[in-house]
């Protein structure tokens, strides 16, 4: 069993059964207990199989961020990340991601759910190792993480030496990332 959590489903590029990776994972959450929803989700994480360690930053507040961009009006997020050392492959991490996620009340996930509702909990899947996926199930790395600073911010504190695959440098991303906020040419 442990082999095939492993393997994956489909094959996935990573992941040997005898090494272990890195996956980031970014939480946030908007509704309830916000900050005790945060911590479940950690102690879930570190307690899935062939996951040896799980870093987290301090969460830090956010805005919410809608269809039409941030909105002020709507419940503000608790966001972190984590850093999983794990053996799962990446195909299977989601599907405990995904299982964590309606444990805590979030609605299934399925190709006609609508984007950027409020919710209990949001787990994205950030980063896994060097691991580039365009598979619609399985998009790595995260298609929006280097337009986030709530993901960039607290993954930078937790790791300062962190790549997203394919963008750069995450201190370099969010500095960009500010000076485009402010205005300033990057």
């Amino acid at each position: 069993m442990s082999r095939r959590l492993a393997q994956g489903f489909s094959g996935d590029a990573s992941a040997s059964s005898a090494e272990s990776s890195i996956a980031v994972v970014a939480l946030g959450a908007n509704l309830g207990a916000r900050a005790d929803t945060i911590a479940s989700a950690l102690r879930h994480l570190a307690r899935m199989p062939l996951t040896t360690e799980v870093v987290a930053a301090a969460p830090i507040e956010s805005v919410a961020v809608t269809a039409d961009g941030p909105d002020p009006q709507a419940p503000g997020y608790l966001n972190t990340v984590a850093l999983l050392r794990t053996r799962l492959a990446p195909s299977v991490l989601l599907g405990y991601l995904h299982a964590i996620e309606a444990e805590h009340g979030r609605a299934a996930r399925g190709k006609d759910a609508v984007r950027w509702l409020d919710r209990t909990l949001d787990l994205d899947l950030i980063a896994y190792d060097d691991v580039r996926s365009s598979d619609p199930a399985l998009l790595l790395p995260h298609p929006r993480a280097a337009e986030r600073d709530f993901v960039l911010g607290p993954w930078l504190t937790i790791d300062p030496d962190a790549v997203l695959p394919g963008r750069g440098r995450v201190d370099e991303l969010l500095r960009r990332l500010h000076a485009d906020a402010a205005g300033a040419p990057s």
